[in-house]
């Protein structure tokens, strides 16, 4: 009970996803780059601090060879009522995010998305695999392989050093 689904793929780069118009996404186009994966929602007590904090890490780093793929996600409390282009939007002009906003997906559930039941399978969380609410992160490495989960309340900034060890830079 609780468990995810058995999951074949080994690497993130293995999945292709939409993005905010619908338009499929290999992930092996980030092949070589360290992601932070986060399921973002705009109407989320940690929008304001998580969208700001993500976008800091992403310009610092960007360069480097870091992306942030962001997922919203309707399935908390409905803390995302807008369509996948509307939330891409609304990260890109309120908090100047240049790092790609996908298509909304489920994170929990029978119809969780491929990419979701392969991060949670690869790092389960505090009692159990689901994700608990918006803004949970997992930061994956060039390979394609989840190096660690973080909850909702770990901000980004405070896995920076995680960041840039998995970037070589420690």
């Amino acid at each position: 009970m609780g468990a995810s689904p058995s999951v074949p793929q080994k690497s993130i780069h293995e999945f292709t996803v939409k993005d905010s118009k619908g338009i499929d996404v290999n992930l092996s186009n980030f092949n070589g780059k360290v992601l932070l994966v986060v399921n973002v929602a705009s109407k989320c007590s940690f929008t304001n601090s998580n969208y700001t904090q993500l976008t800091e890490l992403y310009n610092k780093y960007k360069d480097k060879g870091f992306e942030v793929l962001a997922f919203p996600c309707n399935q908390f409390l409905k803390q995302e009522p807008l369509t996948s282009e509307e939330a891409r939007q609304f990260a890109c002009t309120r908090f100047k995010a240049e790092y790609p906003i996908f298509q909304k997906v489920r994170v929990n559930g029978p119809d969780a998305a491929p990419v979701y039941q392969f991060l949670k399978s690869s790092k389960g969380g505090f009692l159990g695999s689901s994700i608990k609410w918006n803004f949970t992160k997992f930061l994956i490495d060039k390979e394609g392989k989840v190096i660690k989960r973080y909850g909702s309340t770990t901000t980004p900034l405070a896995i920076e050093a995680d960041i840039q060890n998995a970037l070589g830079e420690v």
